[in-house]
């Protein structure tokens, strides 16, 4: 309804480049994906050739160097395109920005270009099975023994994880001086020995993304796989996190959009009672209300990205944007699925899909429950 602030020559290009690229080579395979359960690897290889993989980065390590708002485009049409076995999210936008903020020359040189070209598939593992958003309860541990830590544990849910070749790792290790245990992030290899992957997990819905349980057993990494500093894992983390959760945001306002646009088209086409579903006054007023509030979740979110990129978004307002839009996205796709009446419940309609995909959506990232009480402490 109002004017984006996003709308340039150079990024309506590029939106349509990532456009094609989503509707042409990705969404023809995605049935078969989610069939298998994973994600094609030449998909990323292609997707690193046409340069959406690691916008953010700088070229000298093989990214674009592009800002944030054209990450931004990426999800929308992400999400718009229904492709959800491509999670650029945790792929670039996360993996890659840790190793730029907190790695070390050698660890950029090393991984970056690698990443961004699609050659490698990387991971970030930081839940455990009896942890769930409490990163602080973490019992995965590493000890020092001379020139390497030597890991042992297990994470759970993790991305990719079947596929993944390099993963950022939450760990726990001993401060000497204090006696304390501390969070630390460290990058571990997938073939190292004593590391085993799980079988993939069977989900509710993004069926064609792995998700698998990772389990560290007497696992020796170098010191040199330290990703920034010693027990300032949390202080780490917590630079990202507000990003972080405007990238649930983000998709959540343009999956529902998507929806929304399907459901009006085909509340146009049905017919019930002699007329189209879309005549009557209660699906009319259905569908105005999910338009208004999905041009509410949209203003806040560019708001949020705008603030983002001059430095003033507040972690308050970032778990606001992601409780907010998600509910609205899982409220929408509900509201549209009913709309579509017993089609809507068929697993091969567009619409039924959403709808299983969102539930996550007000999970991973924080819970919602836990976005409600940061914004409660702002109070």
């Amino acid at each position: 309804m109002l004017p984006r602030t996003f709308q340039s020559a150079e990024a309506d290009a590029f939106r349509d480049t990532v456009r094609r690229f989503f509707e042409e080579e990705v969404a023809p395979q995605h049935v078969g994906w989610e069939e298998r359960g994973f994600v094609d690897r030449a998909i990323w290889k292609r997707a690193g050739e046409l340069g959406l993989l690691c916008l953010t980065i700088p070229e000298e390590y093989g990214g674009a160097g592009a800002d944030r708002r054209y990450c931004a485009i990426l999800m929308e049409e992400l999400a718009r395109a229904r492709v959800s076995g491509m999670s650029f999210l945790s792929y670039t936008e996360v993996f890659a920005t840790y190793v730029l903020r907190f790695g070390t020359e050698a660890q950029r040189r090393q991984w970056l270009p690698r990443i961004a070209c699609g050659e490698i598939v990387c991971c970030v593992a930081m839940t455990e099975p009896g942890t769930g958003s409490d990163l602080q309860a973490i019992t995965t541990r590493a000890r020092r023994d001379g020139d390497d830590y030597v890991i042992d544990g297990a994470k759970t849910f993790i991305s990719y994880g079947s596929a993944g070749d390099l993963y950022v790792v939450a760990l726990k290790t001993r401060n000497e001086t204090s006696g304390k245990d501390e969070i630390s992030l460290m990058l571990v290899e997938g073939d190292r020995p004593g590391f085993t992957k799980g079988q993939p997990l069977a989900k509710i819905g993004l069926r064609s993304q792995d998700l698998c349980e990772l389990r560290f057993d007497q696992v020796r990494v170098p010191c040199a796989n330290l990703l920034g500093t010693e027990g300032r894992g949390m202080a780490m983390l917590m630079q990202e996190l507000a990003w972080e959760r405007i990238m649930i945001a983000i998709p959540a306002v343009a999956s529902a959009e998507r929806a929304l646009a399907d459901t009006v088209a085909y509340t146009r086409e049905r017919k019930a009672f002699g007329q189209a579903v879309s005549d009557f006054q209660h699906n009319r007023f259905a569908l105005a209300e999910m338009k208004s509030e999905i041009a509410i979740g949209q203003a806040f979110v560019d708001r949020c990205v705008e603030a983002y990129m001059d430095g003033s978004l507040s972690t308050e307002a970032a778990a606001a944007a992601k409780l907010w839009c998600t509910e609205l996205l899982c409220r929408t796709v509900d509201r549209c699925l009913q709309l579509h009446g017993g089609y809507g419940y068929m697993e091969e309609t567009p619409i039924a899909r959403a709808w299983r995909d969102a539930r996550v959506s007000r999970i991973y990232a924080g819970t919602n429950e836990i976005m409600r009480e940061i914004v409660a402490r702002s109070l």
